[in-house]
């Protein structure tokens, strides 16, 4: 399957030009204010793209989804549209889990502090999982901010190489935008917003094979 990764759009998605694929994957922080409108537009927006699959997480920036009941949210989705919030969804046979958290910074949505927190939350990631997609990155990995120190998480490094995913696809460090692959894992930051806010970045496009058992053309959906 063709996934195309974005992260990062801060309501600038209607200016974006988005590659073909099976599933478009959003790894958050996809609004400034995080107002409700800017959701609906967002969502509207998604809906609407010829993707068969659209799953997105929440990111620093989105209170509304941490303010929210989820179930007011899963009941603005369109069809076709999967949001995750420390939970999984599978696609022909593969797993796609989903988490919006990252390391304490000034107070933004869906934080926690480093250490037991982080690594407890890290804990859930199912040890099937075959596309990863959180907010934050690895430590390590694409996460090198404008001094050149990491921001990525240790735990959350520690995690993946433990549970070995075809691929993780983050955003949240906009000046380390790319993709690469280390130990048989492709990391993908998919921020399209660079660290001045301008929009720089095109979309990722990557592929993960459906697994054998799986019916690859019956277009199956299941919540796990």
């Amino acid at each position: 399957m063709k996934f195309v990764a974005i992260s990062d759009t801060h309501c600038r998605h209607r200016s974006l030009r988005i590659p073909k694929g099976d599933v478009l994957l959003h790894a958050g922080d996809i609004g400034y204010r995080s107002t409700r409108e800017e959701v609906i537009d967002f969502l509207d927006w998604l809906g609407k793209q010829p993707h068969l699959y659209k799953i997105f997480i929440a990111g620093n920036h989105d209170f509304f989804f941490e303010r929210e009941k989820l179930s007011v949210i899963q009941k603005m989705l369109p069809d076709g549209v999967h949001y995750l919030k420390d939970e999984a969804v599978v696609l022909n046979g593969i797993k796609v889990w989903g988490s919006p958290y990252t390391p304490w910074n000034y107070r933004w949505a869906f934080n926690k502090r480093r250490g037991e927190p982080l690594e407890k939350q890290w804990r859930n990631i199912p040890h099937d999982t075959d596309v990863l997609l959180t907010h934050g990155p690895v430590y390590g990995i694409l996460d090198t901010i404008y001094n050149d120190q990491h921001a990525g998480d240790k735990d959350l490094l520690n995690r993946v190489l433990a549970v070995k995913p075809k691929a993780h696809v983050f955003g949240h460090i906009h000046e380390s935008y790319g993709s690469v692959k280390r130990q048989g894992i492709q990391f993908v930051n998919a921020c399209l917003l660079n660290e001045a806010y301008e929009l720089a970045n095109k979309p990722l496009v990557f592929e993960v094979a459906a697994r054998p058992s799986a019916k690859a053309a019956s277009g199956e959906v299941e919540e796990a």
